[in-house]
């Protein structure tokens, strides 16, 4: 299968790093055009000079803005006032005692891993319909299933973006416009590192830490390792064209046969 997505462009949140970088890397592969956000703009000036070291030529412009705010999402529908696709990656992630959660922590949680999405949803949405093409995907999480005792906060926003999904997919029912999320299971990210040193270990090398950490916390994995970032790009890119035009709707799971269910 050749994934054409030459003419179209690709905004993808959270994309100074980690997953969101290696998905706007395998549209530029593809031929989108990217646009990169995050905060801060050195290491989004970094991730953009990485990306078109990796594909030469690549069409790559940084927005630095805050999408947790409504100012900071006014800041790039100014830069990039329309897209074809659309990929919200923007999101947070800590274990904490469940009772220890506070108002602030539950509502900054929602915020950033929920609103900032349905936020953007509801700005670029309109134009894909309108347009008769167009692609939205929410990157969800294992977690949105399998609520861990130690981050229900997250698991709880997470399941929140997969009913999101679903609605906004009604919204745009017949329109050519397709609206899914993908559920990603554990995956290997620096922050990601990060947090499985605060589980396991600290002095263990990173390999072990990682077995220990697939064997003591996420046991029910089918893979029994972290998934790569470029794998869960593989999805989004799949999802972005044409080939995927009769998906829409779904949670398309990328998560190592972690979740026990036979269906999504």
């Amino acid at each position: 299968m050749r994934i054409d997505l030459t003419g179209r462009n690709a905004l993808v949140t959270g994309s100074s790093q980690g997953i969101g970088l290696a998905i706007a890397t395998g549209l530029a592969e593809s031929g989108a055009e990217v646009v990169l956000t995050g905060r801060s703009r050195d290491r989004l000036d970094a991730a953009a000079g990485s990306l078109r070291d990796q594909v030469p030529g690549a069409a790559v412009t940084a927005v630095a803005c805050d999408l947790t705010t409504e100012e900071g999402a006014a800041e790039l529908y100014a830069a990039v006032p329309a897209v074809d696709v659309l990929v919200n990656n923007l999101g947070i992630f800590g274990s904490r005692p469940p009772l220890e959660i506070t108002d602030e922590e539950w509502r900054t949680y929602f915020d950033t891993n929920v609103l900032s999405a349905v936020r953007l949803i509801r700005h670029y949405l309109p134009p894909m319909t309108r347009k008769g093409w167009g692609r939205v995907l929410n990157i969800a999480s294992d977690s949105a299933l399998v609520i861990p005792a130690e981050m229900i906060h997250y698991g709880m926003s997470k399941t929140a973006l997969l009913a999101a999904s679903r609605g906004f997919a009604k919204e745009a029912a017949g329109t050519g416009v397709t609206v899914n999320s993908v559920i990603a299971g554990p995956t290997h990210t620096g922050g990601v590192e990060d947090f499985v040193y605060e589980l396991v270990d600290r002095d263990l090398p990173w390999e072990r830490a990682q077995r220990e950490f697939m064997r003591l916390h996420r046991p029910q994995s089918l893979l029994q390792r972290l998934i790569e970032p470029e794998e869960i790009a593989s999805m989004v890119v799949y999802l972005s064209s044409v080939q995927a035009s009769a998906t829409t709707g779904a949670a398309v799971r990328v998560d190592g046969g972690y979740v026990d269910s036979i269906v999504p």
